[in-house]
């Protein structure tokens, strides 16, 4: 099992240092969101792969394909109020969870493009992978 807290600090700190670039993630835009615990209440980093749809930045709960959506999807629907690093820049945004059927829409489009994402999908089932819209204040 993956040492997430490791793995995550790691792409925090490879991204700071390359000016929002992480080599490992192939070219892939990261963000990285500071989320507040929805039980601890302390500041979680976050380093996350956005979806760009239209004007639209979008994230989805994938967690890899697990049965459960991960940790920083409750803490978005308890605490929407975070702040977002993208590239040298930090501002405040407001997120929005998509419903479950416009989500569905979302993830299905996508997954018929993007094998990885298919087989989150498929692993996941039948949980449905909620998707955020971030909106910047």
């Amino acid at each position: 099992m993956r040492d997430w807290a490791s793995f995550n600090a790691d792409v925090i700190a490879e991204f700071r240092a390359n000016r929002g670039v992480v080599a490992r993630f192939g070219g892939l835009p990261v963000v990285i969101v500071h989320t507040i615990g929805a039980q601890s209440g302390k500041v979680r980093e976050i380093p996350l792969i956005p979806v760009f749809e239209d004007d639209r930045m979008l994230l989805f709960g994938t967690a890899q394909g697990a049965p459960t959506d991960p940790a920083w999807c409750f803490n978005l629907r308890v605490n929407p109020v975070v702040d977002v690093e993208v590239a040298t820049e930090t501002y405040r945004a407001e997120v929005i969870e998509l419903s479950a059927d416009e989500a569905s829409v979302i993830v299905q489009r996508r997954a018929e493009a993007t094998p990885q994402l298919a087989e989150y999908v498929a692993s996941a089932a039948p949980r449905t992978i909620p998707v955020f819209e971030i909106n910047r204040y």
